[in-house]
């Protein structure tokens, strides 16, 4: 029995487009289309997605880390679905689970890869999520700018006067450490 090509998409916020998830050449019967972080256990387009599939049906997902959360989440889902007949394939790895064949499917070196490169986007999707929600709180992850020449004048003029180098750090947002170096530079 051939069953339906169903494709899986996410993308981590509202505003990121869904475009660069694409299935060329392939004849996709249903689309599932989830907005939110993968590391949320509340995806809804999931949870209709594996209500909707029966034996049969292929999954299509772009990449690894657009359906799992982590390994072990991934795990689960792929032996949930081939145990009911359901195929996995992931267009990025080139990976295909289908029934038996994905309790071999870590013998295969290239899966090792995968499954690392997963590890790795994930990381980076957390740590994108991470700065998104920092700059709402209105941090700026990364490294702070340099000082203006008016903030050097004013700092070497503090310490010339003998105000605590604590202190003017802290007035300027900078570390101590930063400070010796704009005066070991001048």
């Amino acid at each position: 029995m051939v069953g339906q090509i169903i494709a899986y998409v996410r993308v981590s916020s509202v505003d990121q487009n869904t475009d660069r998830q694409r299935f060329d050449g392939v004849k996709v019967d249903k689309i599932f289309t989830d907005k939110c972080s993968g590391g949320t256990r509340n995806r809804p387009a999931l949870t209709e997605m594996l209500r909707y599939v029966r034996e049969g049906d292929t999954i299509l997902c772009h990449s690894i880390d657009r359906l799992a959360r982590d390994l072990q989440d991934l795990l689960h889902l792929v032996e949930t679905l081939t145990a009911r007949g359901v195929g996995v394939r992931f267009i990025k790895e080139a990976l295909t689970f289908e029934g038996e064949r994905f309790a071999h499917a870590d013998d295969d070196p290239a899966s090792d890869g995968s499954f690392a490169q997963f590890e790795r986007s994930l990381i980076k999707e957390r740590q994108r999520e991470g700065q998104q929600a920092a700059r709402a709180r209105g941090k700026l992850p990364g490294r702070r700018k340099s000082l203006s020449p008016e903030q050097i004048t004013e700092l070497k003029a503090r310490v010339s006067a003998r105000e605590p180098k604590a202190r003017i750090a802290r007035d300027l947002g900078i570390s101590r450490e930063t400070l010796y170096a704009y005066l070991k530079a001048a």
